[in-house]
Protein backbone atom coordinates (compact mmCIF):
# COMPACT_ATOMS: atom_id res chain seq x y z
CA UNK A 1 0.00 0.00 0.00
CA UNK A 2 0.91 3.55 -0.96
CA UNK A 3 1.85 5.91 2.03
CA UNK A 4 -0.70 8.45 1.98
CA UNK A 5 0.34 11.72 0.73
CA UNK A 6 -0.39 14.10 3.54
CA UNK A 7 2.56 11.56 5.24
CA UNK A 8 4.91 12.58 3.16
CA UNK A 9 3.45 16.69 4.08
CA UNK A 10 4.36 15.70 7.73
CA UNK A 11 7.96 14.25 6.47
CA UNK A 12 8.89 17.51 4.76
CA UNK A 13 7.79 19.54 8.03
CA UNK A 14 10.40 17.14 9.73
CA UNK A 15 13.07 19.20 7.54
CA UNK A 16 11.50 22.30 7.83
CA UNK A 17 12.97 25.21 9.31
CA UNK A 18 9.32 25.72 11.11
CA UNK A 19 10.10 22.97 13.05
CA UNK A 20 13.72 23.65 13.26
CA UNK A 21 13.63 27.31 14.27
CA UNK A 22 9.58 27.91 15.16
CA UNK A 23 8.52 25.65 17.88
CA UNK A 24 9.06 26.59 21.60
CA UNK A 25 8.59 25.34 24.99
CA UNK A 26 6.15 27.50 26.93
CA UNK A 27 8.84 28.47 28.91
CA UNK A 28 10.38 30.10 26.05
CA UNK A 29 7.37 32.11 25.13
CA UNK A 30 7.32 33.24 28.37
CA UNK A 31 10.50 34.63 28.45
CA UNK A 32 10.43 35.95 24.31
CA UNK A 33 7.45 37.80 25.38
CA UNK A 34 8.71 39.25 28.57
CA UNK A 35 12.21 40.05 27.23
CA UNK A 36 10.24 42.50 24.13
CA UNK A 37 7.93 43.69 26.50
CA UNK A 38 11.01 44.86 29.19
CA UNK A 39 12.79 46.12 25.99
CA UNK A 40 10.20 48.62 25.08
CA UNK A 41 9.77 49.96 28.68
CA UNK A 42 13.72 50.87 29.14
CA UNK A 43 12.72 52.82 25.44
CA UNK A 44 9.92 54.23 26.75
CA UNK A 45 12.32 55.92 30.11
CA UNK A 46 14.99 56.48 27.45
CA UNK A 47 13.19 58.22 24.56
CA UNK A 48 9.66 59.12 26.57
CA UNK A 49 8.23 57.20 23.54
CA UNK A 50 8.25 53.35 22.19
CA UNK A 51 6.83 53.89 18.91
CA UNK A 52 9.62 52.84 15.88
CA UNK A 53 9.66 54.65 12.51
CA UNK A 54 10.14 52.07 10.07
CA UNK A 55 11.21 53.17 6.28
CA UNK A 56 10.71 50.73 3.41
CA UNK A 57 14.21 49.62 3.27
CA UNK A 58 13.71 48.01 6.54
CA UNK A 59 15.69 50.57 8.84
CA UNK A 60 14.60 51.63 11.93
CA UNK A 61 14.43 54.91 14.03
CA UNK A 62 14.00 55.58 17.52
CA UNK A 63 12.68 58.87 19.16
CA UNK A 64 15.47 61.70 20.05
CA UNK A 65 16.12 60.95 23.70
CA UNK A 66 15.21 62.91 26.36
CA UNK A 67 18.74 64.71 27.72
CA UNK A 68 17.18 67.62 29.51
CA UNK A 69 15.63 66.58 32.17
CA UNK A 70 13.50 69.97 32.90
CA UNK A 71 12.06 68.91 29.82
CA UNK A 72 11.08 65.29 30.88
CA UNK A 73 7.73 64.80 32.04
CA UNK A 74 7.18 64.02 35.75
CA UNK A 75 7.45 60.11 36.54
CA UNK A 76 4.18 59.83 37.94
CA UNK A 77 2.70 61.28 34.88
CA UNK A 78 4.66 59.70 32.13
CA UNK A 79 2.80 56.83 30.16
CA UNK A 80 2.49 53.74 31.35
CA UNK A 81 3.63 50.86 29.75
CA UNK A 82 1.95 48.18 28.88
CA UNK A 83 1.79 44.49 30.91
CA UNK A 84 2.68 41.39 29.23
CA UNK A 85 -1.30 40.09 30.06
CA UNK A 86 -2.05 43.46 28.10
CA UNK A 87 0.03 42.97 25.18
CA UNK A 88 -1.16 39.23 24.94
CA UNK A 89 -5.21 40.61 24.86
CA UNK A 90 -3.60 42.94 22.01
CA UNK A 91 -2.31 40.38 20.20
CA UNK A 92 -5.20 37.78 20.68
CA UNK A 93 -7.41 41.18 19.19
CA UNK A 94 -5.37 41.39 16.01
CA UNK A 95 -5.31 38.05 15.65
CA UNK A 96 -8.91 37.90 15.43
CA UNK A 97 -8.98 40.62 13.28
CA UNK A 98 -6.93 38.54 10.74
CA UNK A 99 -9.63 36.06 10.41
CA UNK A 100 -12.03 38.78 9.69
CA UNK A 101 -10.17 40.45 7.06
CA UNK A 102 -9.13 37.05 5.45
CA UNK A 103 -12.99 36.21 5.59
CA UNK A 104 -14.26 39.60 4.06
CA UNK A 105 -11.62 39.48 1.13
CA UNK A 106 -12.65 35.32 0.78
CA UNK A 107 -9.05 34.37 0.89
CA UNK A 108 -8.34 30.72 1.48
CA UNK A 109 -7.80 29.01 4.86
CA UNK A 110 -4.13 28.95 3.98
CA UNK A 111 -3.52 32.33 3.66
CA UNK A 112 -5.23 33.39 6.74
CA UNK A 113 -3.10 30.63 8.77
CA UNK A 114 0.54 32.04 6.94
CA UNK A 115 -0.81 35.44 8.17
CA UNK A 116 -0.96 34.50 11.83
CA UNK A 117 2.11 32.56 12.13
CA UNK A 118 4.16 35.08 10.77
CA UNK A 119 2.26 37.73 12.93
CA UNK A 120 2.63 35.21 15.77
CA UNK A 121 6.53 34.94 15.08
CA UNK A 122 6.89 38.66 14.66
CA UNK A 123 5.97 39.59 18.18
CA UNK A 124 8.02 37.08 20.06
CA UNK A 125 10.64 39.23 19.00
CA UNK A 126 9.04 42.80 19.26
CA UNK A 127 6.40 44.80 21.21
CA UNK A 128 3.02 46.19 20.29
CA UNK A 129 4.40 49.57 21.94
CA UNK A 130 7.12 49.56 19.41
CA UNK A 131 5.07 48.06 16.30
CA UNK A 132 1.37 48.33 15.91
CA UNK A 133 0.02 45.33 15.72
CA UNK A 134 -2.74 47.04 13.19
CA UNK A 135 0.16 47.86 10.98
CA UNK A 136 1.88 44.41 11.22
CA UNK A 137 -1.58 42.72 11.00
CA UNK A 138 -1.84 44.20 7.62
CA UNK A 139 1.77 43.53 6.37
CA UNK A 140 1.43 40.03 7.44
CA UNK A 141 -1.39 38.96 5.35
CA UNK A 142 0.02 41.18 2.48
CA UNK A 143 3.10 38.74 2.60
CA UNK A 144 1.31 35.67 3.32
CA UNK A 145 -0.53 36.41 0.27
CA UNK A 146 2.67 36.98 -2.07
CA UNK A 147 4.02 33.40 -0.15
CA UNK A 148 1.11 31.49 -0.91
CA UNK A 149 1.24 32.83 -4.47
CA UNK A 150 -2.31 34.77 -4.57
CA UNK A 151 -0.98 37.91 -4.91
CA UNK A 152 -3.04 41.17 -4.14
CA UNK A 153 -1.56 44.30 -4.05
CA UNK A 154 -0.93 46.31 -1.35
CA UNK A 155 -3.16 49.11 -3.01
CA UNK A 156 -6.30 46.44 -2.76
CA UNK A 157 -6.02 45.03 0.55
CA UNK A 158 -5.44 48.71 2.04
CA UNK A 159 -8.28 50.22 0.22
CA UNK A 160 -10.71 47.01 1.24
CA UNK A 161 -10.18 48.19 5.18
CA UNK A 162 -9.80 51.68 4.76
CA UNK A 163 -6.26 51.86 5.11
CA UNK A 164 -2.66 53.29 4.08
CA UNK A 165 -1.08 50.85 1.47
CA UNK A 166 2.23 52.74 2.04
CA UNK A 167 1.99 51.37 5.72
CA UNK A 168 1.83 48.00 4.52
CA UNK A 169 4.96 48.47 1.99
CA UNK A 170 7.10 50.23 4.25
CA UNK A 171 6.65 47.83 6.97
CA UNK A 172 7.11 44.56 4.39
CA UNK A 173 10.83 44.53 4.48
CA UNK A 174 11.07 44.63 8.91
CA UNK A 175 8.11 41.65 8.43
CA UNK A 176 10.64 40.02 6.55
CA UNK A 177 13.25 40.35 8.56
CA UNK A 178 11.80 39.31 11.74
CA UNK A 179 10.57 35.78 10.49
CA UNK A 180 14.35 35.62 9.15
CA UNK A 181 12.64 35.11 5.83
CA UNK A 182 11.61 31.74 6.57
CA UNK A 183 8.96 32.27 4.92
CA UNK A 184 7.47 28.54 4.43
CA UNK A 185 5.07 27.25 7.20
CA UNK A 186 2.92 24.72 7.69
CA UNK A 187 -0.66 24.66 8.99
CA UNK A 188 -3.02 21.74 9.73
CA UNK A 189 -5.99 22.23 7.45
CA UNK A 190 -3.77 20.31 4.35
CA UNK A 191 -3.25 17.28 6.89
CA UNK A 192 -6.63 17.54 7.71
CA UNK A 193 -7.58 16.83 4.45
CA UNK A 194 -5.47 14.23 3.85
CA UNK A 195 -6.49 12.57 6.83
CA UNK A 196 -9.89 12.34 6.42
CA UNK A 197 -9.07 11.43 2.45
CA UNK A 198 -6.88 8.69 4.52
CA UNK A 199 -10.35 7.53 6.26
CA UNK A 200 -12.11 7.33 3.16
CA UNK A 201 -10.00 4.76 1.42
CA UNK A 202 -9.23 2.89 4.99
CA UNK A 203 -12.99 2.90 5.72
CA UNK A 204 -14.25 2.08 2.06
CA UNK A 205 -16.85 4.94 2.68
CA UNK A 206 -19.28 5.48 0.77
CA UNK A 207 -22.35 8.03 0.27
CA UNK A 208 -23.69 8.28 3.77
CA UNK A 209 -20.72 7.37 5.48
CA UNK A 210 -18.73 9.76 3.22
CA UNK A 211 -21.05 13.03 3.32
CA UNK A 212 -20.68 11.88 7.11
CA UNK A 213 -16.43 11.96 6.96
CA UNK A 214 -16.59 15.77 4.98
CA UNK A 215 -19.07 17.04 7.63
CA UNK A 216 -16.51 15.93 9.98
CA UNK A 217 -13.96 17.35 7.75
CA UNK A 218 -15.53 20.91 8.20
CA UNK A 219 -16.15 21.06 11.55
CA UNK A 220 -12.54 20.12 11.99
CA UNK A 221 -11.54 22.88 10.19
CA UNK A 222 -13.90 25.17 12.29
CA UNK A 223 -12.34 23.90 15.12
CA UNK A 224 -8.79 24.28 13.56
CA UNK A 225 -9.50 28.05 12.77
CA UNK A 226 -9.99 28.37 16.94
CA UNK A 227 -6.40 26.54 17.74
CA UNK A 228 -4.66 29.10 15.51
CA UNK A 229 -5.89 31.95 17.48
CA UNK A 230 -4.04 30.70 20.62
CA UNK A 231 -0.52 29.86 21.40
CA UNK A 232 -0.60 26.11 19.76
CA UNK A 233 0.97 26.70 16.55
CA UNK A 234 4.23 27.84 18.42
CA UNK A 235 4.15 24.85 20.60
CA UNK A 236 3.54 21.90 18.95
CA UNK A 237 3.27 20.86 15.32
CA UNK A 238 1.07 20.85 12.61
CA UNK A 239 -0.05 17.29 12.75
CA UNK A 240 -0.70 17.17 16.19
CA UNK A 241 -2.61 20.59 15.68
CA UNK A 242 -4.84 18.64 12.52
CA UNK A 243 -5.77 15.49 15.30
CA UNK A 244 -6.40 18.21 17.69
CA UNK A 245 -9.37 19.31 15.53
CA UNK A 246 -10.23 16.12 13.81
CA UNK A 247 -10.70 14.89 17.81
CA UNK A 248 -12.78 17.36 19.01
CA UNK A 249 -14.84 17.28 15.75
CA UNK A 250 -15.34 13.41 15.99
CA UNK A 251 -16.85 14.06 19.50
CA UNK A 252 -19.53 16.06 17.32
CA UNK A 253 -19.82 13.38 14.26
CA UNK A 254 -19.32 10.38 16.42
CA UNK A 255 -17.71 9.16 12.55
CA UNK A 256 -15.17 6.58 14.04
CA UNK A 257 -13.01 4.86 16.63
CA UNK A 258 -10.33 7.34 17.04
CA UNK A 259 -7.90 5.91 19.15
CA UNK A 260 -7.91 2.64 16.59
CA UNK A 261 -7.32 5.09 13.82
CA UNK A 262 -4.26 7.03 15.61
CA UNK A 263 -2.74 3.60 16.57
CA UNK A 264 -2.68 2.78 13.02
CA UNK A 265 -1.52 6.24 12.11
CA UNK A 266 1.54 5.92 13.98
CA UNK A 267 2.70 2.38 12.92
CA UNK A 268 2.52 3.89 9.45
CA UNK A 269 4.02 6.58 10.24
CA UNK A 270 6.70 4.43 12.16
CA UNK A 271 6.60 6.84 14.93
CA UNK A 272 8.39 6.24 18.84
CA UNK A 273 5.41 8.50 20.01
CA UNK A 274 2.81 6.14 21.69
CA UNK A 275 -0.60 6.89 21.81
CA UNK A 276 -0.75 8.23 25.03
CA UNK A 277 2.05 10.92 24.73
CA UNK A 278 0.10 11.90 21.51
CA UNK A 279 -3.13 12.39 23.69
CA UNK A 280 -0.94 14.38 26.13
CA UNK A 281 -0.41 16.99 23.38
CA UNK A 282 -4.20 17.10 22.15
CA UNK A 283 -5.40 17.68 25.85
CA UNK A 284 -3.04 20.42 26.10
CA UNK A 285 -4.03 21.78 22.61
CA UNK A 286 -7.76 21.51 23.80
CA UNK A 287 -6.53 23.30 27.22
CA UNK A 288 -5.42 26.12 25.30
CA UNK A 289 -8.23 26.68 22.96
CA UNK A 290 -11.16 26.42 26.12
CA UNK A 291 -8.78 28.53 28.04
CA UNK A 292 -8.51 31.10 24.97
CA UNK A 293 -10.41 34.74 25.40
CA UNK A 294 -11.20 37.14 22.58
CA UNK A 295 -11.01 40.37 24.43
CA UNK A 296 -14.19 42.52 24.52
CA UNK A 297 -14.20 46.07 23.48
CA UNK A 298 -13.84 47.21 27.14
CA UNK A 299 -10.71 45.72 27.53
CA UNK A 300 -9.44 47.15 24.16
CA UNK A 301 -10.62 50.94 25.11
CA UNK A 302 -8.20 50.76 28.10
CA UNK A 303 -5.22 48.82 25.99
CA UNK A 304 -5.96 51.16 23.04
CA UNK A 305 -5.51 54.20 25.05
CA UNK A 306 -2.52 53.50 27.29
CA UNK A 307 -0.78 51.85 23.83
CA UNK A 308 -1.47 55.18 21.80
CA UNK A 309 0.42 57.29 24.94
CA UNK A 310 3.36 54.77 25.09
CA UNK A 311 3.57 55.12 21.30
CA UNK A 312 2.91 59.03 21.04
CA UNK A 313 3.55 60.84 24.52
CA UNK A 314 1.86 63.73 22.85
CA UNK A 315 -1.23 62.27 22.63
CA UNK A 316 -1.30 61.54 26.40
CA UNK A 317 -0.22 65.63 27.41
CA UNK A 318 -3.05 66.39 25.12
CA UNK A 319 -5.41 64.12 26.72
CA UNK A 320 -4.40 65.27 30.25
CA UNK A 321 -4.73 68.95 29.35
CA UNK A 322 -8.65 68.27 28.00
CA UNK A 323 -9.32 66.72 31.25
CA UNK A 324 -7.66 69.28 33.19
CA UNK A 325 -9.62 72.05 30.70
CA UNK A 326 -12.59 70.37 31.27
CA UNK A 327 -12.37 70.64 35.37
CA UNK A 328 -12.02 74.65 34.88
CA UNK A 329 -14.94 75.10 32.76
CA UNK A 330 -17.18 72.43 34.96
CA UNK A 331 -16.09 74.37 38.20
CA UNK A 332 -18.94 77.57 38.94
CA UNK A 333 -15.74 79.44 40.38
CA UNK A 334 -13.90 79.88 37.31
CA UNK A 335 -16.52 81.32 35.75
Amino acid sequence: MSRPSFLNNMADFLTSTHRAKWIFSPQDLKEKYKAANQRARQTLEKYGATRMEVDVDGSLSYPEPQTDAKDNVEKHSRPKPLKTEEEQLLRAFYEFKIQDVCDAFKFPRKIQATALIYFKRFYLQWSVMEHHPKHIMLTCIYAACKAEENHVSAEELGKGIEQDHQMILNNEIIVFQSLGFDLIVYAPYRTLDGLVNDLEDSLQAKDEQLQMLRDMNETAKIEADKIMLTDAPLLFPPGQLALAALRKSNEVHGVLDLERYLESLLSRQHSTHTISELTVSLNAIDSLVSKHETPTATDMKHIDRKLKSCRDPSSHEKSKKRKHRSKETSNPLQA
